[in-house]
């Protein structure tokens, strides 16, 4: 009979730690091993790989391993930026989450049984064999052929073929494209030592039923265009500046999203590199996300899809096709597609009430931006019928047009994103999407040219409003154990 997967002696007994530990003991447990001296990096392994053996995939894309997997590339970048014991709290944060879905009779109990990977008659033929069950929905199949393809090809042309099903399936769900692509990044952080078992949650999910959409608009928006052809740049220089900027601000207008290919399409017609193009669709995820009145915590996609589209862009290994359907595709996720029916006229912030605000040094700034977020209203939620259409409360303005004047002052952009990322640490309720959102501004500031770059810091302030106070028991529970030390 097939056995459930197992691990090596040097961290088995962390994983079976954080499956077995009582959820009501799970942080002080924690936080003794890490105190112990558990590296935070060890930690975390222990916690995807135990989210990963004894928890299920459930029908939609909330519990079980997805949002612990997808976002174990945040939460690791973030410890690296935090001092002392604050860096054990993203930790605690994703370790609480991982146990939560192991004890979650929705997606347990569950054990990920190994088995020998399924040869279907060489490295083409396994590769065709794994299309045809993806497009039939058989997830089981997949993850058989797949664990053969990660022992025999290089991972980066598995990765690749991975993404040539998830890329389209992001018409259907945002996390198709979303999950297999943030676990990539979190395996090069942790390493590839366990990507072919963290892999198959993400290659089960993507295979499952729905098959993917069609999506003939962009393919006929490709051959318009000549683009699957064309010999076109890929990185982008400093003589792109005007363009990205052009191309970035009309996205950044549109109020119908299906604009948004052609303007893209033409772009590189007339020059523009991917990169340069992967660029502007930042600028224009920065100010669409700026003018959209989401209330939702977890209506982030906007701005992470494009921090994930940029570095697909920039990999080396995945197809021309499949880059240009990263870039083409973004406007298509369903939680991206929805922010066009609550929006503000462009361009946000409203200049006037932050001109109007009173003049305050960078200390005092920042504290009103951190008490604007810390004051935000509680949500009533016996009033939220559908979380997908809660709109912001009005104080949110405020913090945007704080952030606003931070930023048009000139301060100190590291001094804002260290306390955003304190911030976000109060967050248990978006599995992980706050600290998404929060590691995709801060590369996309750095990855952005002046004078945007700036957009993304009042983006990161925005979305800390919005989610700040929805669920903070781990955060709470973490900081009364820090504090009792």
């Amino acid at each position: 009979m097939p056995q459930r997967v197992q691990f090596s002696d040097a961290i088995e007994p962390l994983v079976r730690f954080i499956e077995e530990t009582p959820r009501d003991e799970i942080l002080d447990r924690t936080l003794e091993k890490l105190r112990a001296g558990v590296p935070t990096e060890t930690m975390l392994t222990a916690s995807a790989l135990a989210v990963t053996r004894s928890s299920d995939l459930p029908p939609g894309h909330h519990g079980g391993p997805l949002h612990p997997l997808a976002g174990l590339y945040a939460v690791s970048k973030l410890v690296g930026r935090l001092e002392d014991e604050d860096r054990f709290v993203p930790v605690l944060q994703h370790v609480a989450l991982a146990n939560k879905h192991v004890h979650d009779p929705v997606t347990a109990p569950y054990n990920l049984l190994a088995f020998e990977p399924l040869d279907a008659g060489g490295v083409e033929a396994t590769k065709e064999a794994f299309i045809k069950a993806a497009n039939r929905g058989e997830s089981n199949k997949a993850d058989h052929l797949f664990q053969w393809l990660w022992q025999n090809v290089p991972p980066m042309e598995a990765f690749d073929l991975l993404m040539t099903v998830a890329i389209p399936k992001n018409a259907l769900d945002d996390h198709y494209f979303l999950f297999p692509g943030y676990l990539w990044r979190g395996l090069e952080v942790l390493g590839p030592e366990y990507l072919p078992v963290l892999m198959r949650p993400a290659v089960r999910y993507v295979a499952r039923f729905p098959n993917q959409r069609s999506i003939p608009d962009v393919d006929a928006l490709i051959e318009k265009y000549e683009l699957s052809t064309r010999v076109m740049r890929q990185r982008s220089g400093e003589d792109e500046t005007a363009a990205i900027g052009a191309l970035g601000e009309a996205i950044g207008r549109c109020d119908a999203y299906s604009e948004i290919p052609e303007l893209q399409a033409k772009a590189l017609v007339a020059g523009l590199s991917l990169e340069g193009a992967g660029e502007a669709l930042s600028i224009g995820a920065a100010g669409l996300f700026l003018r959209s009145l989401t209330g939702n915590p977890m209506d982030v996609h906007l701005h992470t899809s494009a921090n994930l589209r940029r570095y697909l862009l920039r990999l080396d290994g995945l197809s021309p096709r499949n880059k240009l359907l990263v870039l083409l595709l973004w406007h298509t996720g369903p939680e991206v597609r929805s922010t066009q029916y609550r929006m503000e006229p462009a361009p946000q912030p409203d200049m006037a009430a932050v001109t109007a605000l009173p003049a305050r040094s960078q200390a005092a700034l920042l504290e009103a931006i951190t008490q604007s977020i810390y004051q935000q209203p509680p949500t009533d939620w016996s009033t939220v019928t559908n979380l997908g259409k809660m709109r912001a409360v009005p104080e949110v303005k405020g913090t945007v047009n704080l952030a606003q004047q931070y930023v048009q002052c000139g301060y100190d952009a590291q001094v804002l994103m260290r306390r955003l990322g304190e911030i976000v640490c109060h967050d248990s309720f978006t599995e992980m999407h706050a600290f998404k959102h929060h590691q995709a501004i801060v590369e996309e500031f750095y990855a952005t040219r002046e004078p945007w770059r700036w957009m993304h810091l009042v983006c990161g302030a925005q979305a800390a409003a919005i989610s700040f106070g929805k669920n903070m028991d781990i955060y709470e529970g973490a900081l009364e154990l820090l504090h009792a030390a």
